[in-house]
């Protein structure tokens, strides 16, 4: 078989899987709470513990899942972490009834997100021909925005009935093809480059430096999306128009698929800063759009445009975390970028549900305007002005 050929279908298996584990993972970020809302008769902050949780064991693993990666391998981690979360979404059934042993398999299943998904993101970047990589990584991140999306509104499709053996069901059938399809990838087991013999593990065999910066800026994007896909229902029900949220995570995600060839583009012809400022500053706008919404023209319009600027922000975000560090430490970098982006989203849901229960709904899609642009400030100083720094002193030389 010719390289062009293997190096296509090993992209789209780990395309495949990293959009069915995230449309899993944002599935049951949207249902679940909705579930301890109805099912369990729980309030707005228990309907963030259940995201909180799970995002808990994720950062959790996501502090040594890159180390994994670098030292044992893409495709055995990858493995490993497809074949945990298949196990845990099939052990729901056995706890969705008793909340402190749910809240166990929140917290493994979180765990086991982000080993796989660490694995996945990293893998993509060997596979990738070297004159392609940007548009790789543009693209690869398109199905994990995509996932974003799609999975709150088939999650809500599924949920028509309330019945949350329905919503397991199918997210376990989603993992068990998963997995199948992580199997399938063609790739040589990376050479071990760190000795496995015992030595005091240090920050930085686990965090990778470089990927901080923009890290932090991601964590802040995360911290305001965590608003959608752990609310939006709840809010568009109290505002009496609970049939539109499907349709607000249809647009938001045709929006990211429409335009992403040309952003995939943008980001090898032009600065990130051109992209970054105007990108997040539209993405505050569509939050406090949302906020004012009274009826389902100004609710679509706020996804339109939420849509249109995250589809550039998290692929500039994630590719710039890898691209500022070593190639050997890519592992780590993955890992340093999904680990404050998981902080953040799970950090998220439980201060907006804290905000939503002392106030109301509208009130923390304010909050949730006002935390994005803080990311504005994080960037300009961690990222923005280092890197003028870095410009000048090449060009002296």
């Amino acid at each position: 078989m010719d390289r062009p050929r293997i190096w296509t279908k090993n992209f789209l298996y780990l395309c495949g899987s990293n959009f069915l584990i995230g449309m899993m993972f944002y599935m049951l970020a949207t249902v679940l709470p909705l579930y301890v809302q109805s099912g369990m008769h729980g309030n707005q902050q228990q309907m963030g513990l259940v995201i909180t949780v799970y995002v808990i064991g994720s950062v959790l693993a996501r502090i040594f899942s890159g180390l994994w990666v670098d030292r044992f391998g893409n495709k055995k981690i990858s493995i490993i972490g497809f074949a945990i979360f298949f196990i845990a979404t099939i052990s729901y059934f056995g706890v969705i009834n008793g909340i402190i042993l749910f809240l166990i398999v929140r917290f493994i299943h979180g765990m086991s997100y982000a080993v796989a998904s660490t694995a996945t993101n990293t893998t993509v970047i060997s596979v990738l021909p070297g004159s392609r990589q940007g548009e790789g990584i543009g693209y690869f991140s398109m199905f994990l925005s995509l996932a974003m999306v799609v999975g709150p509104s088939f999650g809500l499709l599924l949920w028509k009935s309330e019945n949350i053996y329905i919503v397991l069901t199918v997210v376990s059938i989603l993992s068990a093809i998963a997995l199948l399809l992580i199997v399938r990838v063609q790739l040589p087991e990376k050479k071990k480059i760190m000795p496995t013999s015992k030595k005091k593990l240090k920050w930085n065999d686990i965090i990778e430096i470089k990927a901080l910066p923009i890290s932090l800026v991601s964590f802040f994007l995360f911290f305001s999306y965590s608003s959608l896909s752990g609310f939006l229902a709840s809010y568009t029900e109290e505002l009496h128009q609970s049939s539109v949220t499907g349709l607000f995570f249809i647009l938001y995600a045709l929006m990211i698929v429409a335009f992403r060839p040309v952003v995939a583009k943008l980001f090898d012809c032009f600065k990130e800063h051109y992209l970054f400022y105007p990108s997040i500053i539209v993405f505050a706008v569509g939050m406090f759009l949302l906020s004012q919404a009274h009826s389902v023209g100004t609710i679509l319009i706020s996804g339109i445009i939420m849509g249109l600027s995250y589809g550039i922000l998290f692929p500039c975000f994630q590719g710039l975390a890898i691209k500022q560090s070593p190639a050997i430490r890519s592992g780590a970098a993955t890992a340093t970028f999904f680990l404050l982006s998981d902080l953040g989203y799970g950090v998220g849901s439980y201060f907006m549900g804290f905000t939503a229960s002392i106030s109301s709904y509208r009130m923390m899609y304010v909050f949730a305007a006002v935390i994005s642009l803080v990311s504005v400030v994080v960037y300009f100083f961690f990222h923005h002005i280092p890197e003028r720094k870095h410009q000048s002193v090449s060009t002296e030389i």
